[in-house]
């Protein structure tokens, strides 16, 4: 009996020493652990402090651009090529969402008119759809180039000539060919629709063809939608249209219209798209500077491709 209660006193002796070895494990985990947090708070304070650091500087170099955006105020006025529309469309909705404050509004009034009105001062910007005259230039007018185009030759739908020479195109429009038989299409007589004088891609046009003042036009027309409109409603019409707004050419001498053949210089026609401004771009006021800085960056050139033209570098 007196070794069973030995027994018994040594078993529970045992058990109060394990229990004690688990209190003293317990107390020691949690010392670790209410010492980690502080640790781990002396360590992540300095990072917190950079991250902030970090976002304030990024948002403060997000916020530059912003509030030179809200400083820009003002307006500009343009006027000019009526090939020019798309394009000058879509430049003014994308700078005034840019810059809210600044109201651009655009006349298409043809590139002659376009220049005489930037002559005169009743325009910021002229726009052209060919290079500026030496007379222009002697005026104080600066050409400022901003995209490139071609110009297409378009026929009506039924028209089954393939395509065309410099020198077939030319004996069409001065009335030296007038039946399509005579350059590999149907027996038709051909109908020439042109532009109306002083249209940039009428000179244009007459002048890569060198045929300037000799064109024997049936119909001349004073927007680049009628000419899309009247050629393809008339049945052995052709006519001549800024490439950004057709999809359906005629080859000329075997070269299509296409961006790498007008930038390799191996398609004939193609043109300058010229914003003309009175005196260089440095002497206009902010307004009109940021604009033209808006062509030159990576947004800018973006936007003169989405409108089927070619960037200038």
């Amino acid at each position: 009996m007196k070794k069973k209660f030995v027994a018994i006193a040594a078993a529970a002796t045992l058990v109060m020493a394990a229990l004690a070895g688990c209190g003293s494990t317990d107390t020691t985990t949690t010392d670790n652990a209410a010492s980690t947090p502080s640790e781990a708070g002396s360590v992540a304070a300095p990072e917190a402090a950079s991250s902030e650091a970090a976002s304030s500087e990024a948002a403060g170099s997000e916020a530059a651009p912003s509030e030179a955006a809200a400083d820009l105020s003002g307006s500009i006025s343009m006027a000019g090529s009526t090939s020019m529309e798309k394009f000058a469309n879509a430049l003014a909705e994308s700078f005034m969402a840019k810059y809210p404050g600044v109201t651009v509004t655009a006349e298409f009034t043809g590139s002659g008119a376009g220049v005489e009105a930037v002559t005169a001062g009743s325009v910021d910007i002229g726009n052209s759809s060919r290079n500026l005259t030496e007379e222009e230039k002697a005026a104080g007018v600066a050409e400022n180039i901003v995209a490139i185009d071609g110009i297409a030759v378009v026929t009506d739908p039924a028209n089954t000539a393939a395509g065309l020479t410099k020198d077939q195109l030319s004996g069409i429009y001065t009335g030296e060919i007038k039946n399509w038989k005579d350059v590999g299409g149907a027996d038709q007589a051909i109908v020439v629709v042109g532009r109306e004088a002083g249209s940039g891609t009428r000179g244009a046009f007459e002048e890569l063809l060198e045929i300037e003042d000799q064109c024997a036009y049936a119909n001349e027309l004073d927007s680049t939608g009628a000419v899309m409109a009247k050629v393809a409603a008339t049945p052995g019409a052709i006519g001549y249209v800024s490439l950004d707004v057709i999809d359906d050419t005629v080859a000329v001498d075997e070269v299509e219209p296409t961006v790498e053949n007008i930038k390799g210089g191996s398609y004939l026609l193609s043109r300058p798209f010229v914003m003309a401004t009175k005196g260089e771009i440095a002497e206009q006021n902010e307004v009109v500077q940021a604009m033209f800085t808006y062509l030159t960056s990576d947004e800018g050139k973006a936007l003169v491709e989405s409108v089927g033209l070619i960037t200038v570098d």
